[in-house]
């Protein structure tokens, strides 16, 4: 800084105020002199907004009070644990935004400083930096170190040590992944067991501007890239965290850029399929989901919908920027679609959205509609026919790609798009990756459009966290890829990166047996985005219904279940936008320093109340059952599938048939949801259903539901509402009030009525909603009162039509001893699953034998309570006795029919008889994983 070498003034407080006074009699002087500002422009310091508008709206400049100059070298105290540490060669350091780092003003933290001579010691409390400022003062192993306490010892990082226990972040895509095999290696991540992480942002480009806000619409100034300056120089970020993953993600997002909220309809599914469709398929497809009572949002149309290779083929065309030819395209092929702008109006019409797919490295090829008016804007003419190369990082280019190309289509009905940038690494300015720059300019002009932005891409590396959604490419559709993919997304938390979007079913081949497709698509409904895709193979089927029962039936109730937790994803994906954790994240951010955190690589954290361990292997051939271990974390856990109670930590072993996913719920959660919907938004959430899970008595659970409108970034800007739900367990009481509602935002839901799921539990004696008592009224009754599904042991309460601005509270009493004898509930639900399996297997053996009846007695019990829930502890009570005694009979039948003699079978009778015994010794084996808890 060449004020502190300048001026001999000892106090640093003192030298520090005529150093920045001397910086602003230079701006000034500055902007006095027009024909300097284009100097100033290229200098180390960017044009700077000092308005506080909405959130995008960046300072790159620290708090003068957080930074200390010494030599070459400057220190930036972002917070007490992330430093910024620069060595400059001539002296310069550099205040622009970077691709990653936008804002750098953070509130001042307390720390000291001590200097002796060329000495430096700095110390915030949680870290202690020395640095010798000696010779050069280039950063090096012995003249710069940070001390930090991690689990009470202390540690000490220097420069060139290696990260031994990061925790990874991301990879561009897993195109070709063959389960872990990945062609693209796995980046660092910004945390790690070492307790340390460094980020080396020297050679990455800048921003020549810090204003992202994009205030004034289209009309605003849109950042664009710079090279750093010339010269030796060093820009690194030091993360020292220890274990607190939490806390260091928290403020990378600070530093970086919040991870932004998708529009609710991203968080639906998805249709896309490598397939060249014609406007007729796609209408019947949509037509086939409604019919199969299958919800969609988005339809995603691959690259057919441009002029393909055959067409141009045909007109002797040549791409002449060496790409494939017909992988670019901006023209509509109109054999496909003849009225595509009617098209996309009857795809709306019907809830959807649709995105076109993109391969841009041909620029724009003469044969294209728009040709002559991008070959004008970029001073080619016309007539020679000279195609328009690709030029992404050039202004000029990228604004007429975008106003020529881009905002035609989307006037159309093009909500957003699909990049499938899979060409080279580079683009024209050096240091510049096309997948990273591709994905700032297409979000950011949506944002500028005013819109909610997304968009759907690879990742570009550190700071992409800000331009998502990520298309993780194609994989193989094997067992292997769906068994990484778990700890693949879950480990992109560590980097920002909460939303990748993979290939359900897997891309290549293509063609998978039902069982691979269903675990997959499971996997997807607890995954950020679910989106079916396969690659161009005429077997490959992602339709639901075209598989064979019980495959379609389940992968139905999938989606179905996806679309339940709507309320809940978006909650959560707030969250994921106000403290920079991913909601799909791992379980070691939870649970820090249980070994077993991290080494469960197929489990994770979904959301506040939820962990997943989603099936990823296929069912043993002859109980038809997945054998799963699963980390129970600290605490207390339900089974969802099963209604079986879990305390942690425990590794414990467990089986699920093909319709049960391994989704476990923290005790006493609260889970909004919303009722069934052929899209996100097709009506207003009414009910909105609460399912909230048993808790110990005196115990209380909390939780906050978020809504916006979904079509702006207004939630930015305070519009939106948090509702607070509350549920207590008092003695044998139950009380669950809807708080009224907070914030306000156009179009939300001012009244509505509510249903209250209990699952778990047992039925209660009396139930209130403000005051008013509701009654019994049936099974599968939707009226206003209460009614008991008894193969979940639920209760579920319909309340009467409420304002959303009115508290309301439901009261819920139960028989004295109830809370205390629910451990004979355990796992109820989970034993009337298997009896209905081995129900359903014995069954296919008629006329040879039928289900014993005390097995259907026993499969019976929750039909019962729905009709009688009065009757619950008489039932509870004889359930393990008859449970008992159809185990004994089916083993019987095995007794028998092991004992038969195979004297003079055929050889067609002998494979009848050994499918027979087969059955029953299945029918057993799933009646034995299924029996209650003594």
């Amino acid at each position: 800084m060449f004020c502190t070498r300048g001026f001999a003034i000892p106090d640093r407080e003192r030298r520090e105020t005529v150093c920045f006074a001397a910086i602003a009699f230079l701006f000034a002087a500055l902007f006095a002199v027009p024909q300097l500002r284009p100097v100033f422009a290229q200098a180390s310091r960017p044009a700077v907004n000092r308005e506080t508008p909405a959130e995008g709206a960046y300072d790159p400049i620290a708090d003068a009070k957080s930074i200390v100059v010494v030599g070459h070298a400057r220190f930036t105290v972002l917070t007490t644990q992330l430093i910024r540490m620069e060595w400059a060669g001539d002296g310069k350091f550099e205040d622009h935004p970077s691709f990653v780092f936008l804002n750098r003003r953070l509130p001042a933290p307390k720390f000291t400083v001590k200097r002796d001579g060329a000495h430096l010691t700095l110390d915030t409390g949680e870290l202690q930096l020395t640095y010798d400022a000696a010779g050069d003062g280039k950063f090096a192993e012995g003249n710069l170190a940070i001390s930090f306490a991690l689990n009470g010892k202390t540690q000490t990082w220097h420069p060139g040590m290696e990260d031994t226990g990061n925790l990874q972040g991301t990879t561009r895509t897993l195109d070709g992944a063959l389960g872990n095999k990945t062609k693209e290696p796995i980046g660092p991540g910004l945390i790690s067991r070492d307790g340390w992480a460094v980020v080396d942002d020297s050679t990455r480009p800048l921003f020549d501007s810090d204003n992202f806000s994009f205030a004034q619409g289209e009309k605003s100034e849109w950042p664009w890239l710079m090279l750093r300056p010339p010269g030796e120089r060093q820009d690194w970020y030091f993360f020292g965290y220890g274990h607190e993953y939490r806390k260091a993600l928290g403020d990378f997002v600070r530093v970086a850029g919040r991870i932004p909220l998708p529009p609710r309809f991203a968080f639906g599914a998805w249709w896309s399929r490598y397939w060249a469709y014609s406007d007729q398929e796609l209408d019947q497809l949509v037509r086939g989901m409604h019919e199969n009572d299958v919800p969609l949002d988005v339809l995603v149309i691959d690259m057919d919908w441009h002029l393909s290779d055959i067409q141009l083929k045909a007109r002797h065309e040549v791409d002449q920027s060496g790409e494939s030819l017909g992988w670019s395209g901006y023209t509509w092929n109109p054999l496909l679609f003849p009225d595509p702008k009617d098209f996309l109006a009857n795809i709306h019409a019907e809830g959807l959205k649709a995105t076109l797919n993109l391969h841009p490295a041909s620029g724009v090829q003469p044969w294209e509609d728009a040709y002559p008016a991008m070959a004008k804007a970029m001073d080619i003419d016309p007539a020679t026919k000279k195609y328009v190369p690709f030029d992404i990082t050039n202004k000029k280019f990228a604004t007429n790609y975008m106003d020529i190309l881009h905002h035609p289509l989307e006037r159309e009905g093009i909500d957003f798009w699909w990049l499938d940038w899979q060409q080279e690494a580079n683009t024209r300015t050096p240091g510049v990756n096309p997948t990273w720059w591709l994905n700032y300019v297409h979000f950011t002009d949506q944002e500028r459009e005013g819109k909610r932005p997304l968009l759907f891409h690879r990742w570009g590396g550190l700071g992409n966290h800000r331009y998502q959604i990520g298309f993780s490419g194609d994989t193989v559709s094997v067992w292997p890829s769906l068994e990484f993919q778990p700890w693949f997304t879950a480990t992109a938390a560590n980097v920002g990166y909460a939303y990748w979007s993979h290939d359900i079913g897997g891309h290549m081949p293509g063609a998978v047996e039902p069982e691979l497709y269903t675990r997959w698509v499971q996997f997807g409904a607890f995954s950020p985005i679910l989106r079916t895709h396969t690659t161009k193979n005429p077997e490959s089927e992602r339709r639901l219904w075209a598989y064979p029962e019980p495959y379609s039936q389940i992968l139905r109730d999938t989606f179905h279940l996806r679309y339940a937790m709507q309320p809940y994803l978006y909650t959560e994906a707030r969250s994921t936008y106000d403290t920079g954790v991913a909601f799909l994240h791992p379980l070691y951010y939870d649970w820090p320093e249980a070994d077993a955190a991290y080494e469960s690589k197929g489990e994770y954290v979904f959301g506040s109340q939820m962990m997943v361990a989603p099936v990823t292997k296929p069912v043993d051939p002859a109980t038809q059952l997945a054998q799963q271990s699963v980390w129970i974390p600290p605490g207390e856990w339900v089974e969802q599938a099963t209604g079986r109670r879990l305390t942690g930590p425990a590794e414990v072993k467990r089986s699920f048939a093909i319709e049960q996913i391994p989704a476990y719920v923290r005790a006493g959660a609260i889970l909004p949801m919303q009722p069934a919907m052929e899209y996100t938004d097709q009506k207003p959430i009414d009910p909105l259903i609460l399912e909230v899970y048993p808790h110990e008595a005196g115990k209380t659970s909390t939780y906050r539901l978020y809504a916006d409108g979904s079509k702006s970034e207004g939630y930015k800007r305070s519009a939106y509402t948090w509702t607070t739900l509350t549920a207590k367990q008092q003695g044998d009481v139950l009380t669950v009030e809807i708080a009224p509602v907070e914030g306000s935002y156009p179009e939300m839901v001012l009244k509505r009525s509510y249903e209250i799921r209990l699952p778990g539990d047992w039925p209660p004696d009396a139930v209130t909603a403000n005051g008013t008592g509701l009654v019994f009224t049936g099974k599968q009754s939707s009226k206003v009162g209460w009614r008991y599904e008894g193969n979940r042991l639920m209760t579920v309460i319909t309340t009467p039509e409420y304002s959303a601005h009115t508290l309301v509270r439901i009261e819920v009493r139960r028989a004295a001893g109830s809370v205390a004898s629910r451990a004979k509930l355990d796992g109820f639900a989970g034993s009337v699953t298997r009896l209905h399996e081995a129900y359903d297997t014995l069954n296919t053996l008629w006329s040879r034998t039928w289900s014993p009846n005390p097995l259907i007695d026993a499969w019976q019990t929750g039909d019962r309570l729905s009709y009688r829930p009065q009757t619950a502890r008489e039932e509870i009570a004889r359930f393990s006795k008859v449970y008992g005694e159809g185990l004994a009979a089916v083993n019987a039948l095995i007794s028998s029919a092991g004992s038969a003699k195979p004297e003079g079978r055929t050889e067609a009778q002998e494979a009848r008889e050994k499918k027979y015994l087969s059955s029953l010794q299945r029918a057993a084996a799933l009646l034995e994983d299924g029996k209650p808890m003594e």
